[in-house]
């Protein structure tokens, strides 16, 4: 069972925080290890260094730390654009 989990917005040059490109976790695991994840369009959490580059100068996405329910709201989202019907004739 981890100790914390502490989410991020990722948020682009084409994004906001508002609308943010899409959302990051770092889980501290009871063990002292940490797990880096970011939710993907494959609607699952897979494992990434982006916020790891990013606390050792890769200043190419802005991570900024949100609560467990902005989180879910973003996942939500991302959900919903990911198994959208598309449009008729697209």
């Amino acid at each position: 069972m981890p100790d914390k989990v502490t989410y991020y917005a990722i948020v682009t040059d084409r994004s906001s925080l508002e609308e943010p490109a899409g959302v990051f976790r770092r889980t501290y695991l009871a063990d002292g290890g940490k797990r880096y994840e970011a939710f993907t369009r494959k609607l699952d959490w897979e494992s990434s260094s982006s916020l790891v580059g990013a606390e050792r100068g890769d200043l190419q996405n802005e991570f900024v730390e949100i609560s467990a329910d902005e989180a879910d709201r973003i996942v939500e989202r991302i959900r919903a654009a990911t198994t959208a019907a598309p449009e008729p004739g697209v």
